[in-house]
């Protein structure tokens, strides 16, 4: 049977960048049917090393964000290594990276020079504080954009304490943004028959997707605080501590209040004077949620999220990252699909975000080995096509 055809088949992506942030974007255009040709340097992307755990001699980190690239091992500080790059970009339909802003003009492969040479050529750039501005030049990482964003201040317990998110939200958030713009890019090309310089800042991004933080302390003028899992516009939308775990409650409307009323037998709140309606319980939420605190400590996690459930109530209990692997709904979605690694052998992947009906994307192939491809490409870079 003849495997459909992916939404980004016959794009060739040149991939220069390292890390998380652009691997994650290319990865994702690997998954959906672009050629990425990883461009590393001899000693390899600094994410092969960021480990243990590893799968062969590669950091299982730099594995799962490099899925069904080629590895292209190349000295970018000689003439020769610049050149083939040149070759390369002049045939290229995307090119990706992420080196601190100047660093591409000083070896000569900025867009201005790619692009004279390839006028399709669509050259997405990422940074922590984008290619203009006053912090253009400041070094940045995912912690350091959390913080300075403003993400961080609002993340943390109810105390005080700030922490930063559970995993790089912000390099995730710049590599979903990359993408994103180069499919507008790619949409505008279509059209008009040209490439162009796509600027992603994670600064930018990670306050794009505060949208709602921002724009209520625009209204308000009051500064946030982290609140823990609390939400400050919605009552109750939190954890509780049942008795043996905690729980994750969602009532977001009145209609799922009155529910929620009737599934924890007390369906006299539901038109509580002071309970009945969102703008209710944030004001007396000091009163209600020390209620319902003492109320789900008294019976297991299980028994409560299961007679929520036949409510229609949104709520789960906090599962760690096993229980979520073993979940049957991650392997109804083929979320961890197997691919074979060089030397590892057969490993579990996670799966495509978005499903497609007519031209799906699946993850081909396990990330390369460093140079894996070399050969290959810079033979076919010197014929008549990459």
């Amino acid at each position: 049977m003849t495997q459909p055809s992916a939404p980004l088949d016959g794009l060739t992506v040149l991939d220069f960048s390292h890390a998380l942030a652009g691997p994650y974007c290319t990865m994702l255009m690997a998954a959906y049917g672009a050629k990425v040709i990883k461009v590393e340097g001899p000693e390899g992307d600094i994410g092969r090393t960021w480990g243990p755990p590893f799968n062969g001699a590669d950091a299982s980190y730099f594995v799962g964000l490099n899925s069904g690239k080629q590895s292209l091992a190349i000295d970018l500080k000689t003439p020769e290594g610049l050149e083939v790059c040149r070759k390369l970009a002049a045939q290229a339909d995307i090119l990706v990276e992420n080196f601190r802003p100047g660093t591409m003009n000083r070896l000569g492969l900025d867009y201005a020079s790619l692009s004279a040479a390839n006028s399709r050529l669509i050259y997405v750039s990422i940074s922590g504080y984008g290619q203009t501005g006053p912090r253009r030049l400041e070094p940045a990482m995912d912690l350091i954009i959390q913080s300075a964003s403003g993400l961080m201040s609002i993340t943390g317990t109810a105390a005080g304490e700030t922490v930063k998110t559970g995993h790089s939200i912000a390099d995730i958030t710049a590599g979903l943004f990359s993408l994103i713009g180069t499919l507008m890019a790619l949409e505008a090309r279509h059209r008009t028959g040209r490439g162009q310089f796509v600027d992603v800042s994670m600064m930018d991004t990670v306050m794009s997707t505060m949208l709602p933080s921002f724009s209520r302390f625009l209204a308000s003028g009051i500064v946030p605080k982290p609140m823990g899992t609390l939400f400050d516009g919605i009552v109750p939308y939190r954890n509780f501590v049942c008795a043996d775990r905690e729980i994750t409650l969602a009532v977001a409307s009145d209609k799922l209040w009155r529910s929620f009323c009737e599934a924890i037998g007390r369906p006299e709140f539901g038109n509580h004077p002071d309970y009945s309606t969102n703008p209710l319980r944030v004001k007396n939420r000091g009163v209600l949620e020390p209620i319902l605190e003492s109320m789900f400590r008294s019976r297991p996690a299980a028994h409560w999220v299961e007679l929520l459930a036949k409510h229609g109530v949104p709520a789960t209990v906090v599962r760690n990252l096993k229980e979520v692997l073993d979940d049957e709904q991650t392997a109804a979605r083929n979320m961890t699909p197997v691919v074979q690694h060089a030397v590892a052998g057969p490993i579990r992947v996670i799966g495509v975000p978005v499903q497609l009906s007519e031209t799906p994307g699946r993850i081909g192939s396990a990330a390369p080995l460093l140079g894996a491809d070399t050969a290959a490409i810079l033979k076919a870079v010197n014929g008549d096509s990459v």
